[in-house]
């Protein structure tokens, strides 16, 4: 857990209250010496002037004169741990020295002085404000700040909180005017990175468990909403999680992308944060994975749906257990390093072309709400498969498959010639046989692959997969 740092200064909290206005505004004065902390402003408010609710708390530190400055879209996916100052620097630095303001609905103003001074990127504000009901979702004073902000920080806490206060609110609406329009960077932490996705799971309910989403996708804590709260180019169709290394949360991530594709028909692609990581997506929807590997193993994951067809789950039922197996491959996966500057990247424009010193496919499967993943596994190229399912006769039955050592054909009929290609459409060895040979597969590495066969007026293309 990150310890705020703090400078030596006397800081002042007065509290600034109007009679019949629910709202508490904290200005620090600054005089020099030892800083002192503000303790228990709920109780001086309610015990100097009886009890009365409040919208918000805002703690500022910085220039409260506003300034209009250049920002330069971005989105920060934090695992939730301690922040990656990195990652930080990266996402202040695209406010073009603006105002920032933190938005959370429990805990402080720890960001305050991280985010002003401890980084070393010049901003001319930081004002946390929490959130502490529903109303804050419409107060003109929250909504008038966060209109004026040149980057927006969501802080760890409940997403569930953060959804019923701002979902469908004044609040919401502005949301989407900034990143939109005014073109800020956005992003946040564990629950603030939760609510990123254009689908996202809401934990209205509580959290959910991987072996719980396996074993029932329509568990009632597994509670997802997609197409209804924050509306960001560079999360569009996609569905994040967190503290992906503690606990496990590949198999509720999977479950998560099993449900939206049986609900909506529609292949979400999902980003996975373990904790001490960040995933940097700019402008140009190029995903830079912040960590400290080598010298840790952080990283982030990118999953797609495989685009052999048929693709979709085969058993998604409430009550039931999820079964997306797909010859072991129904999701392809980038495992991605992250590293101190983000050298390592995924261009969400293909998804599918990677750039790092240390990255591998997997391929992810679940079999009656087991999960498996199978590494260092071929890329996905979906325009390759795409036009192998146009020409496919479905005539020939491979088998065993998935394979090991051998593979052997049916129905073909006369002898054949025959070419293995990768996931990439290149040609690994080819050959001529007869329906009574088996193709040796032994040492070719494992993953999924297609086998071409072609004869006098035959073309037939299909799948397997090698363990």
């Amino acid at each position: 857990m990150r310890v705020p740092k703090y400078d030596e200064f006397v800081q002042i909290y007065v509290v600034v209250y109007f009679y019949g206005m629910t709202n508490v505004y904290l200005y620090k004065i600054v005089l020099g010496g030892v800083r002192k902390h503000l303790v228990c402003l709920s109780l001086i408010v309610s015990g100097c002037l009886g009890a009365k609710a409040q919208n918000y708390i805002s703690y500022f530190t910085g220039d409260t004169t506003d300034v209009e400055t250049i920002p330069t879209a971005g989105t920060v996916l934090m695992g939730g741990a301690t922040e990656n100052d990195n990652a930080m620097r990266w996402f202040l630095e695209r406010a073009g020295g603006g105002d920032v303001v933190v938005l959370r609905t429990t805990g402080d103003d720890g960001y305050n002085d991280y985010f002003y001074s401890d980084l070393g990127v010049i901003v001319n504000s930081v004002e946390t404000i929490i959130c502490n009901d529903a109303a804050s979702g419409a107060d003109p004073y929250v909504i008038h700040q966060v209109e004026n902000a040149e980057a927006l920080w969501f802080a760890g806490g409940d997403q569930w909180d953060y959804i019923q206060y701002w979902r469908n609110t004044p609040l919401e609406d502005v949301f989407n005017v900034l990143i939109n329009d005014k073109k800020i960077p956005i992003g946040g932490t564990s629950a603030g990175c939760a609510i990123q996705g254009e689908a996202y799971f809401s934990a209205e309910n509580g959290t959910i468990t991987s072996t719980q989403a396996l074993h029932d996708p329509y568990h009632n804590l597994m509670t997802l909403g997609y197409s209804d709260f924050i509306d960001n180019p560079g999360t569009k169709q996609i569905i994040t999680d967190t503290h992906y290394d503690n606990p496990d949360r590949r198999g509720r991530h999977i479950a998560f992308l099993a449900r939206l594709y049986q609900e909506t028909g529609v292949p979400y692609y999902g980003i996975g944060v373990e904790e001490y990581t960040a995933v940097c997506i700019d402008e140009n929807n190029i995903a830079h994975v912040f960590g400290s590997y080598p010298y840790y193993d952080d990283y982030a994951y990118f999953l797609q749906v495989n685009c052999v067809e048929p693709n979709t789950p085969e058993t998604c039922v409430d009550g039931s257990l999820l079964t997306w197996d797909r010859s072991s491959a129904a999701v392809k996966v980038i495992k991605m390093a992250g590293m101190d500057f983000g050298e390592g990247s995924v261009d969400l424009n293909d998804w599918k072309t990677a750039v790092g010193a240390d990255f591998q496919w997997e391929d992810w499967s679940v079999d009656n709400a087991i999960f498996s993943a199978l590494e260092m596994t071929s890329p996905i190229n979906c325009d390759t498969l795409l036009t192998v399912e146009n020409n496919i006769l479905k005539n020939v039955v491979i088998y065993p498959n998935p394979a090991t050592d051998h593979i052997s054909l049916q129905n073909t009929g006369s002898d054949f010639d025959y070419r293995i290609l990768n996931i990439s459409g290149d040609c690994i060895f080819k050959g001529t046989m007869n329906s009574n040979d088996q193709i040796n597969v032994r040492d070719i590495p494992a993953g999924l692959y297609v086998i071409e066969i072609r004869s006098d007026n035959y073309l037939d293309y299909q799948s397997f997969l090698k363990h």
